[in-house]
């Protein structure tokens, strides 16, 4: 029984074998392989695991050109457009031909993450009797991840992964892929994430995995055959986009102004049925991310990275470190009030060597390494070799 899914022909079709229908890739441009059996670091076990990914360029007889890219918390696996699939990728910049991660030279891999909703086997595929797994779904950690993709680059014949580039939760599993399988790894690119996750972010994401999880439509993570819990997901879609920006950008964009002709200072006798701009603009974001993914998918996530610490079971974070063989290129964003610089240098300093933490100069916080990382395709492209 295969439990991932079957891309439609039509963008944005139902994945077939899943009940999962929150913005598929038009036919060809996701692959799917079937990487059998998994048991999860936590004691969690599923019989049979698909993991859904795209590539670009092509991969040398000896499996050594490869370079893997993850995507972070509500990403998928379109980094960039492919002749499969045109529309605009969410790295176009740092990825293609001519671009500093050039796919006339290198063959990328971008895997979708297990318990995602974007075709790798999530909370919303189907169990061996056709039901949702919901809340059966196992817990999922980073490394639980990155073994799965080991298993998914066995198959595609990849022998040695020249780099391994993400950011935020996707700099956490490039982090994580280093410390697990140093031996695969030759180098490293981690943008704007830290080495664990901080007190600070496990509260950020507790406060967005408690509003799912309080939705009257939550109903345990069993909610397939009912109303969803959109309202618990945009709530969290709220908060953490917030964390995704900066006070200064918010105020310079929105200030106090209200939206149109609303008026939000209510009345005497009701609340308030206008909005303030800013009000407008989260109300944008959380609908844009109820039409294209699962709330379960969304906890599964959230909950992964929460738990992200490369040290674990390993010493501690710089003996975990001081193993990593990988060229590291590390990454922050100035204004990042979610993933500080600081940690990044942690990071540069456990590494054996001495490595600078490049930054990204963006007035828009966290979210400045997807906008603004082609600031450091020519360091990144001088580092790494690429």
């Amino acid at each position: 029984m295969t439990h991932g899914v079957t891309v439609l022909s039509q963008p944005g079709g139902l994945n077939a074998g899943s009940s999962n229908d929150f913005g598929t890739r038009p036919a060809g441009a996701l692959r799917t392989a079937e990487v059998g059996a998994y048991t999860f670091e936590t004691g969690g076990r599923l019989p049979a695991v698909t993991i859904a990914y795209e590539t670009w360029g092509s991969l040398n007889a000896a499996g050594d050109n490869a370079i893997l890219v993850a995507h972070a918390l509500t990403g998928d696996s379109h980094v960039a457009a492919t002749d499969r699939d045109p529309s605009f990728g969410w790295w176009e910049g740092l990825l293609g031909p001519g671009r500093p991660i050039d796919t006339s030279k290198w063959f990328v891999i971008a895997p979708a993450m297990v318990g995602g909703c974007y075709g790798s086997t999530g909370p919303a595929s189907l169990d061996p009797e056709g039901v949702p797994w919901g809340s059966r779904f196992p817990y999922v950690t980073i490394r639980d991840s990155v073994h799965l993709e080991h298993r998914l680059l066995q198959q595609l014949g990849v022998r040695r992964l020249h780099t391994v580039v993400g950011g935020s939760m996707g700099g956490a599993r490039a982090l994580e892929w280093a410390a697990t399988y140093p031996e695969l790894v030759e180098g490293l690119a981690v943008f704007a994430c830290g080495a664990a996750s901080t007190a600070e972010q496990i509260a950020f994401g507790q406060a967005q995995v408690a509003a799912i999880r309080n939705d009257p439509n939550f109903s345990g993570g069993d909610y397939y055959s009912g109303p969803r819990p959109h309202a618990g997901l945009g709530i969290a879609r709220r908060i953490a986009h917030i964390t995704y920006r900066t006070e200064a950008e918010l105020q310079l964009r929105f200030g106090r102004a209200p939206q149109g002709d609303e008026q939000p200072l209510g009345s005497p006798t009701a609340q308030r049925q206008g909005r303030y701009q800013v009000e407008s603009y989260l109300d944008h974001q959380a609908n844009k991310l109820i039409s294209r993914f699962d709330p379960n998918a969304y906890l599964v996530l959230a909950e992964a990275l929460m738990s992200h610490d490369v040290g674990r079971g390993r010493g501690g974070v710089k003996a975990a470190l001081s193993r990593v063989t990988a060229v590291p290129f590390l990454a922050a964003v100035d204004t990042d009030r979610l993933f500080f610089p600081e940690q990044s240098q942690e990071i540069a300093d456990a590494i054996p060597g001495q490595h600078l933490v490049h930054l990204i100069t963006s007035p828009i916080g966290h979210d400045g390494f997807l906008t603004s990382a082609e600031q450091l395709a020519a360091a990144m492209q001088q580092t790494l070799d690429l």
